[in-house]
């Protein structure tokens, strides 16, 4: 089931509202799914099935990306706002301390809703924040080049590369391992909304300054890593476990920057294991 909720931003950016539309299905304990800069909630399409079958599964279009709006004029799209404005979110639908699992961006997101104590447990796909600066660099260059190569090719041109395994290796291959198991309107879905999102700009530029640091504490954490991840390189997750030692380190064999595509099944079970860990 696809929908929309309109509800009040925390303090101090109310009384404004956001709009954030979400895709919800299954039953059981709540599960909150975040996706990476540029992305739309589709990205998790290849796990929903075996998630739902154990969760309502919750997968959130954030602020600015997919179909949700953009925030309105002056609310920051930096992680210290984010976090609240998603406890918000997650408040207006009636779910409290869902287990949460991001990627990239969504990873960063989970994260510091598990230290604000927003989180049951956290499954953190390559999350962003632990890079040095010419990590960081590197990644931001890759996916500002994304970005333009969306915006400057025409439609037509998307969708008759998405036509072919090695059209598709050329629109997603920075983020995926196997380009060629995404299916091509996977691949033409996420070259638009890559294209169209009004939140890209604004969270790059909130994101250069950006570094998490500090345990989260009390929570169950899972950091898992693609081997092949070409953006952000998988030694950026031995950091994660020096600043959160409690966590569980994942290495997902032959997994790119978003292995959710990559490896459904290995991804999957890493997710379902995290929220296990809570019980």
């Amino acid at each position: 089931m696809s929908a929309e909720v309109t509800f009040a931003l925390p303090s101090p950016y109310g009384p404004r509202t956001a709009t954030v539309r979400y895709h919800r299905e299954g039953s059981g304990s709540p599960l909150l799914l975040l996706h990476g800069i540029g992305h739309h909630w589709q990205a998790w399409g290849p796990v929903l099935p075996a998630l739902a079958a154990r969760h309502e599964v919750v997968a959130v279009d954030l602020p600015g990306f997919g179909t949700s709006p953009a925030l309105p004029d002056g609310v920051p799209y930096g992680l210290e706002a984010a976090v609240p404005t998603v406890g918000a979110f997650c408040a207006a639908l009636g779910i409290e301390r869902p287990h949460v699992a991001g990627n990239s961006l969504g990873g960063l997101l989970a994260l510091g809703l598990g230290r604000a104590g927003l989180a049951r447990s956290v499954t953190a796909l390559s999350p962003a924040g632990f890079w040095t600066e010419p990590e960081r660099r590197y990644a931001f260059a890759v996916l500002a080049g994304m970005r333009l190569g969306a915006r400057t090719l025409p439609r037509s041109a998307v969708e008759r590369l998405a036509r072919s395994a090695a059209g598709r290796a050329l629109l997603v291959s920075s983020i995926y391992a196997r380009p060629g198991r995404r299916s091509p309107e996977g691949a033409i879905g996420e070259t638009r909304a890559l294209r169209e999102a009004t939140g890209f700009a604004p969270t790059l530029a909130a994101g250069r300054s950006v570094r998490f640091t500090g345990d989260v504490p009390g929570v169950p954490v899972t950091i898992a890593w693609g081997t092949r991840d070409r953006l952000l390189v998988r030694r950026q997750g031995l950091r994660a476990l020096h600043e959160i030692p409690g966590a569980r380190l994942v290495r997902l064999p032959g997994c790119g920057h978003v292995p959710m595509s990559d490896d459904p099944e290995l991804v999957g079970r890493v997710i379902l294991d995290g929220c296990a860990a809570a019980a």
